[in-house]
């Protein structure tokens, strides 16, 4: 967690730097004015902690405040650091190949003004976009069709929420409606594929209610993420279960005679000094292969020595990046990002791109979802 946060300060910083010396070219600032710039950027580099400080100790409207303003804030600096730094290679290629040809370019060079209002007009805009889009929950739906599904059973519909960070910003309105949107769905069994909690979750009890209030006949049942870690284990596990979840930990459990559901620890658990007693084949392999195996593991990774003991890992953690580019850096460290995948042996993995948002309250070109999942036998699929 503290290399975590060493490595985010030290970027979040870097970006700040960045956008100070754009700021120092495009106005040419007296010393007073530099003074409340530093002053006013730091402010915005230490907001979460801020935040963080003003919700334990009780100061609610000040750490909404803080968060609306420091979240967006994020939200609006990074988009503006890719949109200046694609301008800024732009300008070096122009330059370039005037160097080369011998030809004067400087018409097609953005002045230091516009070059810094041009990048914050469309990080501005996307930003204004991408908080309603955040907003847009959409349902993804896919069916699987199984010899390991009872055809008695008919449809086994699991409806599967992640990474909803519920906490200073999402909560209230936010979370009624994400409530409202699983209930439409009508889930037979309802899966949260970690970060249920963000890293604020202190005086949210009464949040519970909403998921509280969905009741799939066969239940509802939860994973840590890493955020359950930060938050505090104990903490995120009671507010867990107050909405109604049974939280599976390194064990897997037969539901209604008809599927098994095997649930995962994040690896930060690990990073925490806190080692798995069991690893994940050993919770796989003391499962009936008989049975359709689902496996919900916040991150989508793949161990190659579980590929053969499930039939369908549920994971999320990746937002599918939240804000474009965002997500070819994502992609980089989890390669299988969103989306549905066929794995050997029949296997199959669905990414979630998330319910809710982290840090910023916004998404761009990668909305929030629920995900229905549909599993029928497959001689139910060939009469369709």
């Amino acid at each position: 967690m503290s290399l975590f946060l060493l490595t985010f300060f030290l970027i979040y910083g870097g970006v700040h730097l960045y956008l100070f010396a754009k700021i120092k070219g495009a106005f040419h600032p007296g010393a007073a004015a530099n003074v409340i710039l530093i002053i006013i950027l730091l402010l915005m580099i230490l907001a979460p902690i801020i935040v963080r400080l003003c919700e334990r100790y009780g100061y609610d409207t000040l750490a909404s405040i803080m968060s609306y303003a420091g979240y967006l804030w994020m939200g609006v600096l990074f988009l503006f650091f890719v949109s200046s730094l694609l301008l800024d290679i732009y300008h070096l290629l122009i330059r370039a190949g005037a160097l080369v040809s011998h030809r004067d370019f400087s018409d097609l060079i953005l002045s230091p003004l516009y070059a810094f209002l041009l990048p914050l007009i469309i990080s501005s805009g996307i930003n204004a976009y991408g908080y309603f889009e955040a907003k847009d929950i959409r349902t993804e739906k896919i069916t699987i069709a199984s010899p390991k599904i009872p055809e008695a059973a008919g449809r086994i519909r699991i409806v599967q929420i992640s990474d909803v960070h519920i906490g200073i910003i999402v909560r209230g309105e936010r979370l009624k409606r994400i409530a409202e949107e699983v209930k439409k769905a009508q889930p037979d069994i309802l899966v949260s594929t970690g970060d249920l909690v963000d890293g604020q979750i202190d005086n949210l009890t009464e949040h519970a209610i909403f998921l509280r209030d969905v009741q799939p006949r066969y239940g509802k049942f939860a994973i840590t993420g890493n955020h359950e870690f930060y938050a505090g284990l104990g903490q995120a596990l009671d507010f867990t279960r107050s909405a109604g979840f049974a939280i599976l930990r390194e064990e897997g459990i037969n539901v209604a005679g008809a599927i098994n559901l095997a649930g995962v620890d994040d690896p930060t658990v690990d990073s925490l000094g806190l080692p798995k007693e069991i690893s994940e084949k050993e919770v796989l392999s003391g499962l009936s292969r008989r049975h359709f195996t689902v496996l919900l593991k916040h991150r989508p990774v793949l161990e190659k020595d579980s590929v053969g003991y499930f039939d369908l890992q549920l994971s999320g953690h990746t937002h599918n990046g939240q804000i474009f580019p965002f997500n070819f850096i994502v992609r980089r460290y989890y390669p299988l990002i969103t989306g549905y995948f066929n794995l050997p042996n029949d296997a199959h993995l669905y990414v979630s791109r998330g319910t809710g948002t982290w840090g910023p309250p916004i998404r761009f070109l990668s909305p929030p979802e629920i995900t229905v999942i549909d599993l029928i036998h497959e001689r139910t699929a060939k009469t369709k």
